[in-house]
């Protein structure tokens, strides 16, 4: 090519037009090619000239120019188009009265100059300088992943990004923390190539290579595509991606976890830490509080130090070697204090204390502790705050004082920081029975299960009169629960259960009455699947043999009460079945005008009398039927009178 077309295709790719410029003096110069745009794979509509009429197309031939050669690739005769073979034999068809070619399908290979040439009524050529576009793919990035030291005098390999398929070949910019970068003498460098697919299409790669200082540890690096289409201007962005940056250490510290004021019992780390990287390797060290030499302790993987729980005596001065293993440089911490608070060794004097009932017992409890101390006294069974305070006084004694007394010792400026002694105050006595007695309904051939408790001091034995299995639980020092479980035979129905309960200052009773449920007797809550619906009964009113026991109500009067709200029914339903009946035989006129008087016998004229009739009705009843089914006389009707004065 000589150098006078080089510079119109040089020109035309900058600015699309460009006139042939002639070696020779005198050369006509060529027309201006007209500048079509389209994007892959869409069809471009290709004219033959503006100044052309619909009666100079009627033989036009159409050619494409590669390498400086003109090929024909269609004819046009009596407005009727023909595609000559070749590569465009099936692409190309005609449009707009024949005064357009469609190109169909376009393809990176279709970037060429077009002739629209007519004959009639002279020689005429149109060019047509069809230029395509491509958007290439998202741009992919991968970064340097073994990383970069600081300090290297080579630039390094920062990151490489890669932009598939596009056309024409897409520019790169590289960024730095939304910063372009450029070139820069041994600091930046970027190296860009790309590849021609088999489909004409461009694949870009380009290299970031820098040499990197500490504080780019953080950096984001990421590429950009400025590339154009028809439609104008556009950019595709990476995403970002951070680079390993290696520098050395030039101090190491600790740091404990949790934060803030320490207690016995948490969680406690202490880790090393350092301002390189990679991090160097850590060793722990506590000073010995009676030699005062620093001692290494074991560590995890991590070089982490783990208190669990952490203790009293994990107090003390903590440091902290980070050992470079690159340079073999080490690098110690300032001593650092971990103070973890207390409160042990709670103790209460007297630690057993035992009394006679009406005495009197003081109670003092002690602790140690780094910190100023609060101490509380609390019941053990209900949590009832007694006293504030080291002293516990408890006067007049009586059984009901025995039992587990708490001394709560903390440490109100550290939350959480407490620690309790449990003690046990003996009232001396004789077995004191939850229960004198009660009465059990149950069913006969059935296992049962029977209790019965008794709290004393010394601690009482139980002992029962019925052969079975007995088990004890302690519910407190001073009390016993025990269960006996028992066959229902005729025998123990006949007997009862008893069990006693004894120790050195006497001996105490319950007494369990076993009552046979039957259908008439069957009480309030017995499923009569499967019995009574509790075999043991656990009132808050306890009983011994010297105080009053206030029983609770048995299932028995409650059927009894029943029984009698029944009989009140049937007898005011007799007694107005009564009325009824002298209402309707005219002995006791309601509302008529005149008074009748009930007949009484002589003796009994002036007294209330009720009339009691059968539970049956008086269809039932043959009311005024004799005998023999005659009719009784108006006074003689069988009747009974009971006088409820009595």
């Amino acid at each position: 090519m000589g150098l006078p077309r080089l510079v119109c295709v040089f020109l035309l790719a900058a600015c699309g037009c460009c006139r042939r410029v002639s070696g020779v003096p005198g050369e006509a110069e060529q027309p201006v090619p007209e500048l079509v745009e389209v994007e892959v794979g869409h069809t471009a509509l290709l004219r033959c000239g503006p100044s052309h009429s619909p009666g100079n197309l009627s033989h036009v031939e159409w050619f494409f120019i590669h390498k400086e050669r003109k090929t024909l690739m269609f004819r046009v005769r009596q407005g009727q188009g023909h595609s000559e073979p070749g590569e465009y034999q099936h692409r190309l068809s005609l449009q707009d009265a024949g005064a357009t070619l469609a190109l169909t399908q376009v393809t990176p290979h279709d970037e060429r100059v077009f002739v629209c040439q007519s004959k009639r009524p002279r020689l005429q050529e149109h060019h047509i300088q069809l230029r395509v576009f491509k958007a290439p793919e998202e741009p992919t990035i991968q970064a340097n992943a073994v990383g970069i030291p600081v300090g290297s005098e080579e630039l390094e390999e920062v990151a490489t990004c890669v932009g598939r398929n596009g056309y024409p070949i897409p520019q790169v910019i590289w960024y730095k923390n939304g910063r372009p970068l450029q070139e820069e003498k041994n600091r930046i460098h970027i190296q860009s190539s790309q590849i021609v697919e088999s489909s004409g299409l461009y694949t870009l790669q380009s290299v970031l290579k820098a040499q990197l200082v500490k504080e780019d540890k953080d950096a984001q690096f990421y590429c950009e595509l400025n590339y154009r289409l028809p439609s104008g201007n556009h950019m595709k962005e990476s995403r970002e991606v951070t680079v390993p940056v290696f520098y050395p250490a030039e101090k190491v510290w600790l740091e404990v976890e949790p934060v803030g004021l320490l207690k016995e019992g948490d969680r406690v780390e202490i880790r090393c830490m350092s301002d390189g990287n990679p991090q160097p390797h850590f060793s722990i060290y506590k000073q010995n509080s009676n030699t005062k030499d620093m001692e290494e302790k074991s560590t995890t993987e991590n070089g982490i130090l783990i208190l669990e729980p952490a203790q009293k005596q994990h107090s003390g001065l903590y440091e902290c070697q980070g050992l470079d293993l690159e340079t073999m440089l080490s690098l110690w911490s300032g001593p650092q204090e971990l103070l973890v608070n207390y409160v042990s060794d709670v103790q209460v004097s007297p630690p057993a204390p035992e009394s006679q009932e009406g005495d009197s017992l003081t109670l003092t409890c002690e602790a140690e502790s780094n910190q100023d101390l609060e101490f509380q006294w609390l019941r053990a069974k209900t949590g009832q705050l007694l006293e504030k305070g080291p002293i516990l006084q408890l006067d007049n004694l009586k059984r009901e004082a025995g039992g587990g007394y708490l001394c709560v010792a903390s440490v109100p400026s550290v939350p959480g920081l407490n620690s309790t002694q449990l003690v046990n105050v003996a009232i001396f006595g004789s077995p004191w029975m939850a229960l004198k007695e009660r009465k059990v309904w149950v069913k006969e051939n059935t296992v049962l299960n029977l209790s019965c408790e008794a709290s004393g001091y010394p601690r009482p034995t139980i002992s029962w009169n019925a052969n079975g299995t007995a088990t004890e639980q302690d519910p407190d020092p001073q009390t016993v629960l025990s269960t006996l479980n028992v066959l229902v035979t005729p025998e123990l129905l006949g007997t009862g259960a008893e069990c006693t309960a004894f120790n050195s200052l006497g001996k105490n009773t319950t007494v369990i009455t076993l009552e046979l449920v039957t259908l008439t007797t069957l009480p309030p809550g017995f499923n009569q699947t499967t019995g009574p619906s509790t075999s043991a009964v656990s009132p808050h009113t306890r009983a011994n043999s010297t105080s009053t026991e206030k029983k609770l109500p048995e299932p028995e009067s409650k059927g009894v009460v029943i029984v009698a709200v029944i009989v009140c029914i049937l007898v005011l339903a007799v007694l107005g079945a009564a009325l009824y009946f002298f209402y309707k035989k005219g002995k006791m006129p309601c509302g008529r005008s005149g008074k009748q008087e009930i007949t009484l016998p002589p003796s009994r004229k002036n007294e209330f009398v009720v009339e009691v009739k059968s539970d049956k009705p008086p269809e039932e009843m043959g009311l005024l039927q004799g005998n023999n089914g005659d009719k009784r006389a108006p006074g003689d009707q069988g009747e009974k009178y009971i006088d409820l004065r009595r």
